[in-house]
């Protein structure tokens, strides 16, 4: 099971320490889907997008973590919630609020593992109850053998000759077809960057400016779960700034 997360946290550091620690859990696996720097930063990424695991920091600018912890009750599909906090006087509330587990600052590495854990049976036990509906999937044939690539893990489609590369964050397949085809098909699923390249939307994490030898000036993309930048034309320029914008605000 990979488990996607939500980082809640006013300290960049603080998120930065977090996600180096996931990397280096076993199995389940966690993906950070998304961070946010406040309680309403974190309320906006989840009535648009669907997390299996949200690590909250408690005393934050504006509303607090037990606040959030709160408002998530109100969600049709609510995460697990994990605090992560500097301060263990909470401990109670946070329990009240059904927290999985209260984890204590400076995280440690064996304390972050047993509390993915704890998620992933609650997430497992979760889907076990639900009626079940196929995910969408793209079916990948290559070297002789078939692959179902789920589209929730793909981070983006970039056209090759006749050729698609699927990109997750795992590994990259080649998919026979056209990006106008996947374009219309998913188009709120995926953001077109350029005349070569969709995005998943889910996963744009920044816009930035970068400079081409040959071009001059350009904007360049970044998505959570690699760190390469994609080109992004001047035609769609404004929409991924959009989204950007849409995301922060």
């Amino acid at each position: 099971m990979r488990l996607k997360v939500l980082l809640v946290d006013d300290e960049q550091l603080a998120r930065a320490r977090l996600r180096t620690l996931l990397a280096d859990c076993k199995a389940p696996q966690a993906s950070v889907e998304a961070e946010a720097g406040n309680a309403a930063q974190a309320m906006e990424w989840l009535r648009r997008h669907s997390f299996d695991l949200a690590l909250i920091d408690i005393r934050m600018p504006g509303a607090d973590g037990l606040a959030l912890a709160q408002a998530l009750r109100a969600l049709p599909n609510p995460p697990a919630l994990v605090f992560v906090t500097a301060h263990v006087e909470h401990a109670v509330q946070a329990f009240e609020l059904e927290a999985l587990d209260y984890l204590t600052k400076p995280v440690r590495l064996e304390r972050l593992q047993l509390a993915l854990e704890k998620a992933a049976r609650f997430v497992q036990s979760r889907r076990d109850a639900e009626p079940h509906t196929p995910e969408d999937v793209l079916i990948i044939q290559e070297r002789g053998r078939t692959e179902r690539v789920p589209l929730s893990e793909v981070l983006y489609l970039k056209a090759e000759l006749k050729y698609i590369t699927v990109r997750t964050q795992a590994a990259s397949y080649l998919l026979e077809g056209s990006l106008s085809e996947m374009e219309a098909k998913y188009p709120n699923r995926f953001l077109r960057i350029h005349r070569n390249a969709l995005v998943s939307r889910s996963r744009v994490r920044s816009i930035e400016r970068q400079h081409d030898t040959a071009d001059g000036e350009s904007w360049g993309v970044r998505l959570y779960g690699i760190e390469e930048s994609l080109l992004v034309s001047r035609r769609q320029l404004a929409a991924v700034r959009e989204l950007v914008a849409n995301r922060c605000s």
